[in-house]
């Protein structure tokens, strides 16, 4: 993907063709062999690091002007660091194997209008000091580097992480097999956030079709040629979710007694079925089986005197260590026939809501976000606003 992106891409050509030592890593831009003038008065040679603005598979106007540094703080020929340049940043770990230690901001009026200018000036910068001790210093090697091969997830590169900054904590979520029983309401939007997250392999189980009603609290929009079709739902979303990435595996079945053993070697579990009789088989085997799990419920109300609904979201977490409370707090029997709340309200929002809150909890088992309370139990109360945490480990 590194050669696809600079034969693509005039700005990088032109950098490598006019000798630059540049090389594409983790949605970066590098390039190596800097010269600069180091605090003791000595030329070293460090490395320019900039994040990749990119439209597709070429890059396009840089976003912002910042650009990093592998190195000491370049100084000017006193040993006194350039000030001109100098950023005082709060610098993330941007990716494996980019140890940038610093921050520089050196903005033109109008910005720089693709990554030749961007680079080529910032070198000038950094190297005007080094090239007054030592004429021969030079950026200009006509080395070329082969960049790192990334086996990624994705058909095109994840330009989101890299610009914020937060590849390397990414990588955390990087599980090899999740699974999402369910393609309802909130099923539909815990695939949408997983998808875009380094999972390896994404398994989507459900054996009902998609039809028109599931378009109306599903995400994305489907056409009313798909609709026509009436495809099964695994089938609809992995259509939908492989335009962006590998590992979207889809079995159209329902998760029985029968085939339970079938999720033996998942990593994680998303349950999003609405079928509570459903869930008991495969609770029993997920935590026999040590593998950790998500169950989510909504419970939606008609309210005739003010008609309005009401109604609370769940998100209850099952791992290895914490088991104890599954149980008590997912519904295991369907609701009567002819119940209220038989019905089944679900509305978009409340799924998404729902589905995001799960998909967060996750996020926090596997140390991306940090995660002090610990609670093993939340529920969010629609009418008052309330977003309660228990059952904490």
């Amino acid at each position: 993907m590194s050669r696809a992106l600079i034969s693509r891409s005039p700005d990088l050509q032109r950098l490598q063709a006019e000798g630059y030592e540049i090389e594409i890593r983790a949605n970066h831009l590098l390039v190596h062999s800097v010269p600069y003038v180091n605090s003791k008065r000595q030329v070293a040679r460090g490395i320019l690091v900039s994040h990749l603005t990119l439209a597709g598979d070429a890059t396009t106007t840089p976003e912002n002007h910042i650009a990093y540094f592998i190195g000491e703080h370049p100084c000017q020929i006193d040993g006194v660091p350039i000030p001109q340049i100098r950023l005082e940043y709060t610098l993330l770990p941007v990716a494996a194997g980019i140890p940038v230690k610093h921050a520089f901001s050196n903005k033109p009026t109008d910005g720089y209008p693709n990554f030749y200018e961007k680079m080529v000036r910032y070198v000038e910068v950094i190297s005007a000091p080094a090239r007054v001790l030592d004429p021969d210093a030079t950026a200009l090697t006509h080395k070329v580097i082969e960049s790192v091969h990334e086996d990624s997830v994705f058909h095109y590169r994840d330009s989101a992480t890299s610009k914020a900054g937060i590849g390397l904590i990414s990588k955390r979520l990087a599980m090899d097999r999740v699974a999402i029983i369910g393609l309802g309401g909130t099923g539909g939007f815990v695939l949408d956030a997983v998808a875009k997250t380094w999972v390896k392999e994404i398994h989507l189980f459900d054996g009902d079709l998609f039809l028109q009603h599931n378009a109306f609290r599903a995400p994305g929009a489907a056409s009313l040629d798909e609709l026509r079709q009436q495809p099964m739902k695994v089938d609809y979303f992995s259509a939908m979710y492989t335009k962006m990435r590998k590992g979207i595996h889809p079995h159209p079945i329902y998760v029985t007694p029968e085939n339970v053993q079938d999720l033996a070697d998942f990593s994680f579990v998303f349950l999003c079925i609405d079928k509570a009789s459903a869930k008991e088989p495969i609770i029993q085997f997920l935590i026999n089986n040590k593998i950790p799990f998500i169950d989510v419920g909504m419970d939606v109300t008609y309210v005739p005197e003010e008609n309005s609904l009401i109604g609370t979201l769940r998100v209850t977490t099952v791992t290895p260590e914490k088991h104890d409370h599954a149980r008590s707090r997912i519904s295991l029997t369907d609701a009567p026939e002819g119940a209220e709340y038989a019905q089944n309200i679900q509305i978009a929002d409340l799924n998404a809501f729902n589905a995001l809150m799960a998909v967060i909890k996750w996020k926090k088992i596997c140390g991306f976000y940090q995660d002090i309370i610990k609670e093993h139990q939340t529920t969010y109360a629609i009418n008052v606003n309330q977003l309660l945490s228990d059952d904490k480990k």
